[in-house]
C-alpha cells in the first residue's frame, strides 16, 4: 500500500526544483511537462527530465510524468522520452474519454497510466474512463474544470462536489488511486487544511500540492491519526475476541463493530504503517 498523501507538482524545465525535489517529504512527485513550461521551453525541459529521471535517486516518491496532449505538437515526442524510464507513470492531461487512454497505452506499453479529470466530458465519462486496463490513477485538475465550469470559488468547494464525487465513485468502483485537486493559497494553511480533510472525508488518497510548504499540511491530514490508530487497534481486538467467543458482532465505545468495521480498521493501520515504513 503505497501512500499518496501529498503528490507535488514540479516544473520539468526548472533544474534546481527537480533536484530539491529529491529532499522533499511528498509522497510522489508529478514532473509537469504540461502547464507549468512554455511553448518555447517544452523540448528544453522534456530532455532535461529525461536525463535527471536516468541517474537521480528519488528514494520511495512515486515519479509521474505529466506528458502534453497528443493533440500538441509535443505529446507524441514526450511519450517517447520516457517509454521504459524509470517513472512510476505517465500522467494524461484533459482525458475525456477512454479513447484517449487508448492512444497513450498504444504508444508506451511498459509504464502505468494516470488521468487527469479537469473537463466536463472526463467527469461524464469518468467510471468508463477508471474502467481503462492501463489506468492506474486520477488525479481532479480542479482548476481546469472551474474555468470549464464557469464555477467561483467557494471555500466549501460546493460547486465542485459533484465532480469530485463522481470521480472518486469511479475510481473506487475499479479500484484505482483517487487525488484530490490543488489548493491554490500556498500561504494559507488554513484553508488547506480545511480542504485537506474534505478530501479525506470524502475518501480521497492525497492532495496535490503546488508548493514545498504545503506538503506537511497534506501529510498529517492524509494520514490516520493517533486516535484512528489507537481505535482501529481495539476495535480489530474486540470483534477477534467476540469470534473466538462464537459471536458475530463485538461493541467498542458502545458502538456495533462487525465484520466490515474490522476491515476498516485493518486497512487503517496498514496505512499507518506503510506511511511509517515510507518515512524520508
Amino acid at each position: 500500500m503505497r501512500p499518496y498523501r501529498s503528490v507535488l507538482y514540479i516544473p520539468a524545465a526548472r533544474e534546481r526544483a527537480l533536484e530539491k525535489a529529491r529532499e522533499l517529504p511528498a509522497d510522489a512527485i508529478i514532473f509537469d511537462l504540461e502547464d507549468a513550461v512554455a511553448a518555447d521551453e517544452k523540448d528544453n525541459a522534456r530532455a532535461l527530465l529525461a536525463r535527471v529521471l536516468a541517474s537521480a535517486d528519488y528514494g520511495t516518491r512515486a515519479k509521474i510524468v505529466r506528458i502534453n496532449g497528443l493533440d500538441t505538437p509535443w505529446g507524441r515526442a514526450d511519450v517517447a522520452a520516457f517509454r521504459g524510464a524509470k517513472v512510476d507513470a505517465i500522467l494524461i492531461p484533459k482525458v475525456g474519454s477512454p479513447a484517449d487512454v487508448d492512444a497513450v497505452a498504444a504508444l508506451i506499453p511498459d509504464v502505468p497510466l494516470w488521468a487527469m479529470m479537469e473537463t466536463p466530458a472526463g467527469i461524464l465519462n469518468a467510471a468508463a474512463i477508471a474502467a481503462h486496463p492501463r489506468l492506474a490513477g486520477m488525479v481532479m485538475g480542479t482548476n481546469d474544470l472551474a474555468k470549464e465550469l464557469g464555477t467561483r470559488f467557494r471555500p466549501d468547494r460546493e460547486p465542485m462536489v459533484a465532480s469530485l464525487g463522481l470521480c472518486l465513485l469511479a475510481a473506487r468502483a475499479f479500484g484505482r488511486i483517487a487525488i484530490d485537486g490543488v489548493y491554490n493559497a500556498f500561504k494559507d494553511d488554513d484553508g488547506l487544511r480545511a480542504e485537506c480533510r474534505q478530501g479525506r472525508d470524502m475518501g480521497f488518497d492525497g492532495k496535490t500540492v503546488i508548493h514545498p510548504a504545503q506538503i506537511p499540511v497534506a501529510n498529517e491530514e492524509f494520514a490516520p491519526s493517533e486516535a484512528e490508530i489507537e481505535l482501529a487497534r481495539r476495535q480489530i481486538e474486540a470483534f477477534d475476541a467476540a469470534q473466538r467467543a462464537g459471536q458475530g458482532v463485538a461493541v467498542v465505545d458502545g458502538k456495533i463493530v462487525e465484520n466490515l468495521h474490522a476491515v476498516t480498521a485493518r486497512q487503517i493501520l496498514s496505512r499507518a504503517s506503510a506511511i511509517a515504513e515510507r518515512a524520508i
